[in-house]
């Protein structure tokens, strides 16, 4: 028997949850089957079986904490015969390999669905999704999924709550309309949940950022209207080739070429503050906001890219975010962030810097809203907000405004960005 230990996912990463099990004990696997779900301070893993074999033991439940170099899971190899001098003999021993799975079948499966349409029929959800449902003691597979390839949401389990008790909402519509409702004398305890995975990490990184990097702010209004007419343009054609063209590629872009006037905004300083490193390229990460937590992935080398690159780009690192799958390199190697929360609504937004990063800008939803032409007529015009964060050690308020001269430049006659490309 041979023991399968946690290994280490890099990044310093000394510990994840197991998010599930997708074997029971007595299962028999295959080399590279999934076999568990764990999640990271980063992202969700998958972790596959390194041989063929029988899974005889699962050290840590699901909804618990793995430790990196610890035991993970117990199987038996493939042709490997046990020599232990207590092996038992044959007859029992073949029953004992059975017992272990019907006992995981009676006491993980109390709704009485068949075991292997629960443990290999993968239904997608996301990790909130999934403890939600162990919260709940229910099974994915009970519920019906209405997101994008039979995906449960939240929505969906709260629904399937509410349905499954149809006689007591009866029995309560009776009652409210016999007698008057009487208001409860006990407060609802607060549901407690542990911080964990991306929130725990996001929670340590933004205390750290903020309580050790001066942070200037620095806020500006972009008219995007001749920007926002040209991606009009464009989105045609960029659909010809399989893209979804949105305004984080213009932006990217820009402030790539930006960067190449103040490189000073893309470099970092180092852990003993005494040194200034500039990067020779622009990796730009976008913040997003998936349903395990807040994650930064970046496009590398954003210079080098065309808008229809940095579109593909950012379309993957978005819905690999929200799923919670986003891999380490896509992490890691950030120079500079964009935080898009007008997408979700606000106009300005006082956004804390991605150490070790040196500057990030939160973008405000646009409004269209009268201004001003040279002739003094007032015009219908696209006005979006951004506010700039800086780190104050070693960029100053003439930097950031000079960045973002030149950054709103290309933004607002986006045509001047062709003289620039390679």
């Amino acid at each position: 028997m041979s023991d399968f230990l946690l290994p280490d996912i890099g990044e310093g990463i000394v510990e994840c949850e197991v998010v599930e099990w997708r074997v029971a004990e007595g299962d028999q696997i295959e080399e590279d089957q999934p076999i568990v779900e764990v999640m990271t301070d980063k992202a969700l893993v998958e972790i596959t079986a390194p041989e063929a074999g029988v899974v005889t033991k699962l050290y840590v439940a699901q909804g618990q904490i793995a430790k990196v170099h610890a035991p993970l899971y117990a199987y038996q190899v493939d042709g490997a015969s046990n020599n232990n001098s207590e092996a038992e003999p044959d007859g029992a021993q073949s029953a004992a390999s059975e017992k272990p799975m019907a006992q995981t079948t009676e006491s993980s499966n109390p709704t009485g669905i068949p075991a292997a349409g629960r443990l290999y029929d993968k239904v997608p959800a996301s990790p909130a999704v999934r403890r939600l449902v162990r919260e709940h003691a229910l099974q994915l597979t009970e519920i019906a999924g209405s997101g994008k390839d039979g995906r449960v949401l939240k929505e969906d389990v709260l629904a399937h709550l509410d349905q499954a008790s149809p006689g007591t909402a009866s029995s309560n519509n009776n009652v409210v309309s016999n007698q008057t409702v009487k208001k409860p004398t006990e407060t609802q305890a607060p549901r407690v949940e542990p911080l964990r995975g991306v929130r725990a990490v996001m929670a340590k990184r933004m205390v750290e950022a903020a309580s050790t990097i001066p942070h200037f702010h620095y806020g500006e209004e972009i008219d995007v209207t001749a920007l926002l007419a040209l991606r009009e343009r464009l989105k045609p054609l960029a659909e010809a080739q399989g893209e979804r063209l949105t305004l984080m590629p213009f932006f990217m872009k820009a402030m790539a070429l930006a960067v190449a006037e103040e490189p000073i905004v893309n470099a970092q300083l180092n852990a003993a503050g005494d040194e200034l490193h500039y990067y020779p390229h622009c990796n730009i990460g976008m913040a997003v906001d998936s349903k395990a937590g807040l994650m930064v992935p970046n496009v590398k080398n954003v210079e080098r890219l065309t808008l229809l690159e940095i579109a593909r780009e950012v379309g993957r690192l978005t819905t690999s975010a929200r799923e919670g799958r986003v891999d380490q390199a896509d992490l890691k190697g950030g120079t500079i962030s964009i935080s898009n929360i007008g997408a979700l609504g606000g106009t300005y937004a006082a956004p804390i810097i991605n150490a070790p990063e040196a500057a990030i800008v939160a973008i405000g939803k646009t409004q269209w809203l009268p201004r001003f032409d040279e002739q003094g007529a007032v015009q219908r015009r696209a006005i979006m907000t951004i506010t700039w964060a800086g780190d104050h050690r070693f960029i100053d308020g003439g930097t950031i405004a000079r960045f973002c001269n030149v950054w709103k430049g290309f933004l607002e006659a986006p045509e001047t960005m062709l003289l620039h490309l390679g």
